[in-house]
């Protein structure tokens, strides 16, 4: 049976939520991304560029606006990853109402302290989101605080599913929408007001294998928990809520999951190509049409690029992932005399095939030969992996055992 507050979300609220951010959330650019792949027409709606950094900023304000004086006077309580909390920060901080705001302990410290900086008082909780959306519940009851649903909540959707208004106005022949999934708030939303307008056109869900909750879910037909650890760490989460889960099931054609090098090299690939730094979130759904994970091929597709809420030291150690993952980046290991001639002639061989050696390392231990050798280990930038192996064997050919 479907549930009655399902039925409250329709295209003239989703269309209310619009007019309320009107002046607040910014109508972000939608860019053709034709470096990126050739395997079909691709879009990149730019919620990396929103204020906040994030869609969540949407469902957050609009759910805020939407509470009475009297629910507004006991302080807003919220559960979040890091995006939805600056939603509701900000909102809260617009309209002058107190936000309590339960966090992961493993958020991003950016995240944290852009939460902070709008005046919330954060509260982190060790394990993920769900461990904090539990104390937050906990917090609800002890302070009766009004809690605000990062997902599963009918204005939560509708001020996501303003994104699907504006794709629908940006490129009216669109054929699918790709979108990341953690609890299933924005896909809830982006779905219906696609599929509201063109039911012909295609919305694919996007996970990481790490947090697989809503793909899982999807295919059992029914509500799963599932374990959640990935590094697109604004959808990790174990499981969906009711209402999200019920509109997914109607209206989202598919939920494919992702790896986490997959994740890394669309990151990657997004900087390096489209010039734009995403989450990890925000990187699943070009991670699924890079790696062939949805039958889009010849199609105008677009994937929405949910957030850029990443931390620095994070973010260079993932698009460090993504080079070894495609092969731009290298790790040889070689046996060698312990003597000095040996290195020059090693490097050499090296810089011919045109390889950038960006690091060497000896160690005397690792060697399996006689107490005489040493293993070098040469870390390099690469092209490739027939760039790899071209240098293996410039090594080998030159006398080098290579491990």
């Amino acid at each position: 049976m479907q549930d009655w507050r399902i039925i409250m979300l329709t295209l003239e609220k989703v269309k209310h939520a619009a007019s309320v951010l009107d002046g607040v959330a910014r109508k972000t650019p939608l860019i053709s991304a034709p470096t990126l792949t050739n395997s079909c027409d691709l879009y990149l709606k730019c919620e990396d560029l929103q204020l906040t950094g994030s869609f969540k900023l949407r469902g957050g304000y609009y759910k805020i606006s939407q509470l009475s004086e009297e629910e507004k006077s006991h302080g807003v309580i919220a559960c979040s990853a890091g995006n939805h909390a600056q939603g509701i920060a900000l909102a809260a901080q617009r309209s002058g109402t107190k936000a309590v705001i339960c966090m992961p302990a493993s958020a991003p410290v950016a995240k944290v302290e852009a939460t902070r900086s709008y005046g919330a008082e954060v509260v982190l909780v060790e394990g993920v989101y769900d461990d904090a959306a539990r104390r937050a519940t906990e917090l609800q009851k002890e302070k009766g605080y009004t809690f605000a649903h990062p997902f599963n909540d009918v204005d939560v959707m509708a001020g996501q599913g303003t994104i699907g208004l504006e794709i629908m106005e940006q490129l009216k022949d669109v054929d699918a929408v790709v979108v990341p999934i953690g609890g299933g708030g924005l896909i809830s939303g982006i779905s219906f007001a696609v599929k509201t307008i063109n039911p012909n056109c295609k919305v694919y869900g996007v996970q990481s294998e790490g947090a697989p909750g809503m793909a899982v879910s999807f295919k059992n037909k029914k509500i799963t928990e599932c374990d959640a650890k990935t590094i697109a760490d604004g959808i990790q989460v174990k499981m969906p809520g009711d209402l999200t889960f019920e509109m997914v099931s109607k209206y989202v054609d598919d939920v494919v999951t992702v790896s986490e090098n997959e994740i890394a090299s669309a990151m990657l690939a997004l900087a390096e190509k489209s010039k734009i730094v995403a989450e990890g979130a925000g990187a699943t759904p070009v991670a699924a049409v890079l790696f062939n994970k949805l039958p889009v091929q010849g199609k105008k597709v677009v994937c929405v690029v949910s957030g850029g809420n990443v931390d620095i030291n994070t973010y260079t150690k993932v698009l460090t992932r993504g080079l070894t993952y495609t092969g731009r980046m290298a790790k040889v290991t070689v046996e060698m005399a312990d003597k000095s001639s040996q290195l020059p002639e090693i490097l050499a061989a090296v810089a011919a095939t045109g390889a950038n050696i960006i690091g060497v390392t000896f160690d005397r231990a690792r060697t399996q030969g006689d107490v005489t050798s040493c293993a070098v280990e040469l870390t390099m930038e690469t092209k490739n992996f027939e760039h790899i192996e071209e240098i293996k064997t410039a090594l080998s050919s030159k006398g080098f055992q290579v491990c």
